[in-house]
């Protein structure tokens, strides 16, 4: 058995000998149990009664009577329960777990639990608002008051599932009164603030350890916390280790996914055929509850007028509460529905005005010392204009254009768009507060401490990499390990595009301050903690200033052939130019690139995700399509240099920044080829046989 009395097990990081990683569902402790979920059935219920069946010795039931403390995940609001108490609001939510040491015998255990329900009219339509944002910028008034054309049209677009490689998982034990768990995650203080807040414990009570992570992409930042609750509870209950593993149908049927939206778009032209102003209503589909919607909300606001100037501004929009499962964090955050909005309808304006798009999107391009969106300011330089006959150069843009023109189902596609890298406005200074510590020993062994998880973009690797450069040391005198938050302090969550330009900038500050320091056998620590750059100034309340301190910039062209009798649609060529600052590490930001423009194409054209009476259709990768090496086309990428002062080495974000312009890329490609217009993603096959039926 298990002696709860000793320290925790060795949990065996070091795959570099091995050549394989473990991995949560990799990790055995002895006398370790299983736990497995009841969910409901039902979109929307009361809970009448729950029958149990006589559970054999050493099974047991964890429910909501077993919270010690707060029965809510703690994110941003506090609608969302660890464990339903008296009533269900998707299909899936949890309502206990069985736990036990033989699997099959809990399978059986919950095929005998009945549980009855009074079923609900739930709600599916966008008609309950939770959350309300907006901000203006200008004189919307006047704009369309002293507009020559007024154009109006809607945009939107569906779910899309992160599929990352290693479904949800978590392990926990208890060391003492201590609990430690070691999850799938992205954000380990975000997990160890919930657990803390769940079961009422003091700070030191409880620990997390991040293992290799086989893929997140904002999957495992919020959702983790709901596991990490439950398996609390379990753990503190019947005070054995516990492991919790989602099978993939279990995954993709539960977990959050990009939120679906919608977007009003009304856009003032004057005499002159400038975009003089734009109003714009978004929608997006939260899900059966907040969670982190109007922190999407908010981020795809931002993102509404993408790498354009526009001087007038009206944007609003709402989180609408639905019995469906909640929506939350997927890479891009909120802009992947904004950028395809504004690019086609930019695009489409320009057409109906019978100009050149490409000319007429140039034309409004955003320019150093213009304003943004939020009436910020572009303080850095901004290259796109560079950017974009490099983009057209390496992919033959104009001569393609020119010879698709009349050739149907042929077409090539050119989006523009910019990522702000960080947290929103003070988010950084407010909220994160981050610290990164580099430790110093006596033989002058120099440990890099900071909470930041690799989970396969590489930032062990360019991390790693900031730290030895600045030093001048060799690599193998600098130590990185999984981040483990008895050892390391919170220097924030892995997301939003951050880790390298804040994490790594602080890093690069901690460096150079050992290396003026450097004591030659002496141990040494430093620790470092963010500043907001001075001008950044921000008003949360009214979403007003400027949301980023950088952003960073990029260009996608896609080429596509469609079929004229099946009307599918094959990815001919892709290329991207972006403008990331410095790459750290080429080939890892060559990596994200070739990722990101994978996610953000299909997004566009090939992943469909649908809820049929609060039920997902897709539910494996059998039925939920994602691009294999076969859809996805030649891509070459090219990285332009355009250092940011406050980035380590001049590096900005590039995670997020090459998804988001891949679906209207597509989409443009996709509308070029059949002279129609795209107004909603994905762009499927039955979509282009839609629009060019109603001629």
């Amino acid at each position: 058995m298990f002696d709860k009395s000793k320290s925790s097990p060795k949990i065996d990081h070091d795959e570099k000998c091995s050549g394989s990683a473990r991995y949560v569902s990799d990790i055995h402790i002895d006398g370790m149990l299983f736990a497995k979920t009841v969910r409901s059935p039902i979109a929307k219920g009361i809970i009448r009664s729950i029958a149990i069946p006589p559970l054999p010795e050493g099974y047991h039931i964890v429910d909501h009577h077993d919270i010690l403390s707060q029965n809510y995940v703690k994110m941003i609001f506090k609608d969302w329960p660890v464990f339903a108490v008296d009533e269900v609001n998707y299909v899936g939510e949890p309502i206990m777990l069985v736990v036990g040491p033989d699997k099959a015998v809990i399978e059986t255990i919950i095929s005998n639990i009945k549980i009855g329900y009074e079923e609900m009219t739930p709600m599916f339509e966008l008609t309950k608002i939770a959350v309300t944002k907006g901000f203006k910028k200008g004189d919307v008034a006047r704009a369309f008051a002293e507009a020559k054309t007024i154009i109006e049209e809607t945009f939107e677009t569906g779910y899309q599932e992160q599929a990352y490689i290693e479904p949800q998982g978590m392990l926990g034990y208890l060391e003492g009164d201590k609990i430690t768990l070691i999850g799938s995650i992205q954000c380990p203080y975000y997990v160890k603030n919930a657990v803390l807040n769940c079961l009422g414990y003091p700070d030191d009570k409880v620990r997390v350890i991040q293992p290799p992570v086989g893929g997140a992409f904002g999957g495992k930042e919020e959702f983790p916390s709901t596991i990490a609750c439950q398996i609390a509870t379990a753990i503190a209950k019947i005070r054995q280790p516990i492991k919790l593993i989602f099978e993939r149908e279990e995954d993709m049927v539960v977990t959050t996914k990009r939120h679906p939206s919608f977007t009003k778009m009304r856009a003032a032209i004057d005499e002159n055929n400038r975009v003089i102003g734009i109003t714009a209503q978004v929608g997006i589909d939260g899900g059966a509850y907040i969670g982190l919607s109007g922190v999407v909300l908010s981020r795809a606001l931002i993102a509404v007028t993408g790498a354009y100037t526009i001087p007038a501004l009206a944007a609003s929009g709402n989180v609408y509460i639905t019995n469906t499962v909640p929506t939350g964090a997927f890479r891009g955050f909120g802009a992947p529905q904004m950028i395809f909005a504004i690019e086609m309808m930019m695009n489409h304006i320009a057409k109906k005005l019978g100009l050149d798009p490409l000319e007429f999107r140039l034309n409004h391009l955003a320019k150093q010392g213009d304003l943004t969106s939020t009436s910020g300011l572009f303080r850095d330089p901004i290259i796109m204009e560079k950017m974009i006959d490099k983009a057209m150069e390496i992919s033959n843009y104009r001569q393609k254009m020119q010879q698709y023109a009349s050739s149907k189902y042929r077409g090539i596609g050119m989006s523009f768009f910019l990522h702000g890298c960080g947290f929103t406005g003070s988010g950084e200074t407010t909220i994160i507060k981050a610290n990164v510590k580099l430790r110093k020993d006596e033989n002058d062994q120099v440990y890099v401490l900071v909470a930041a998880v690799d989970m396969g973009q590489g930032c062990r690797t360019s991390l790693h990499r900031v730290v030895v450069q600045t030093l001048e040391i060799p690599p193998e005198q600098v130590t990185f390990d999984y981040p483990n938050t008895d050892d390391v302090p919170d220097s924030g969550p892995t997301v939003a595009s951050r880790t390298m330009m804040i994490v790594g900038g602080l890093l690069a500050r901690a460096a150079l301050k050992l290396k003026q320091t450097w004591k030659k056998g002496h141990s040494q620590e430093i620790i470092e903690q963010y500043v907001q750059p001075s001008y950044v100034v921000w008003d949360e309340d009214n979403l007003q200033g400027d949301a980023y301190p950088a952003y960073s910039w990029g260009v996608n062209v896609v080429e596509v052939d469609i079929c004229p009798i099946t009307y599918q649609v094959k990815v001919a060529g892709i290329w991207s130019v972006y403008d990331v600052g410095k790459a750290i590490d080429e080939r890892i930001v060559i990596g994200q690139a070739d990722g990101g423009i994978a996610q953000g194409v299909a997004y566009g054209y090939l992943e469909v995700m649908e809820v049929k009476q609060g039920k997902l259709r897709q539910k494996n990768f059998t039925d939920y399509i994602i691009p294999t090496s076969v859809d996805m086309a030649p891509t070459e990428t090219v990285l332009y240099e355009n250092p940011f002062a406050y980035g380590p080495y001049g590096a900005k974000g590039v995670g997020e920044l090459t998804l988001v312009g891949g679906a209207p890329a597509i989409a443009q490609a996709i509308e070029n080829a059949i002279n129609k217009p795209i107004n909603r993603i994905p762009a499927t096959p039955e979509l282009i046989m839609e629009t060019l039926a109603h001629e």
